[in-house]
């Protein structure tokens, strides 16, 4: 992912006369593959920084955003699962990375001066506060940021579900998934220079094609909860805002 640096970029802007925000509360899903940067696996300080950087762009014009962050860049529990390793052990170690994750976005996004609170499914309280609904809520409604980490507690659910459901328990208008492509392709587009973007697509299109949008489990809950989701590229600076702002970017899965 090539982002600029948030020390080069501009200064975030408010709401400008007759500028609305198009979410009162959204759910912003990550990939742990948005914080590698150009090393190919880990953390890089620089990544990190610039996506705390736009996540502090939508804070700013009062929105509430909780973030769902995968551990892919650590570690994958299906992908170890499938060389040999007991699958329940590989999804309780990915978990754990998705609370690395979550702590390094912490600490960049109150570098920013953005009060952060990071809860896990899983106890772990020297670090991070149990996730309780009411709790989070009453975050998000101080103007915190909340991140929800280690998935929903259990294996053999990915982080696309815990989104979800995170998602519906704090009423969130919409899940924000960031990627590194600019919508939704009927093929892959790195292959196929002839892939058709969708601007909309529904939720049973997107599971009777298998877009891969987000897995099965999460697309279905978000049709029954009537959540729509809008998938755009996080790698390109300022575009969380546009979409906050209400700009047709990426692709929006909604119902019929």
């Amino acid at each position: 992912m090539a982002y600029q640096l948030a020390s080069s970029m501009p200064p975030t802007r408010k709401l400008q006369t007759g500028e609305k925000a198009a979410f009162k509360r959204v759910l912003l899903k990550l990939s742990g593959e948005a914080l590698v940067g150009e090393q190919g696996l880990g953390i890089d300080p620089k990544v990190v920084d610039q996506v705390a950087f736009e996540i502090k762009s939508v804070t700013d014009l009062g929105v509430q955003v909780g973030i769902v962050i995968g551990g892919g860049n650590i570690f994958r529990g299906l992908s170890a699962s499938a060389r040999g390793m007991d699958r329940v052990q590989a999804d309780y170690m990915g978990m754990l990375a998705t609370v690395i994750n979550g702590m390094a976005l912490q600490d960049y996004l109150e570098r920013h001066e953005v009060f952060t609170r990071l809860q896990t499914a899983i106890r772990m309280e020297e670090i991070a506060e149990p996730f309780i609904r009411r709790r989070a809520i009453r975050h998000l409604e101080k103007g915190r940021v909340v991140i929800f980490a280690a998935g929903t507690g259990n294996p053999y659910f990915t982080t696309d579900t815990a989104a979800t459901l995170r998602a519906i328990e704090i009423e969130a208008d919409a899940i924000l998934k960031g990627t590194k492509v600019d919508g939704v392709y009927d093929s892959d587009p790195k292959t196929n220079p002839n892939a058709k973007k969708f601007d909309t697509v529904t939720y049973l299109e997107v599971i009777k094609r298998n877009l891969k949008v987000m897995d099965t489990t999460a697309v279905t809950l978000c049709m029954d909860n009537k959540l729509p989701i809008l998938v755009f590229n996080m790698t390109q600076p300022g575009n969380i805002k546009r979409v906050m702002l209400g700009e047709k970017l990426g692709t929006k899965v909604i119902g019929d």
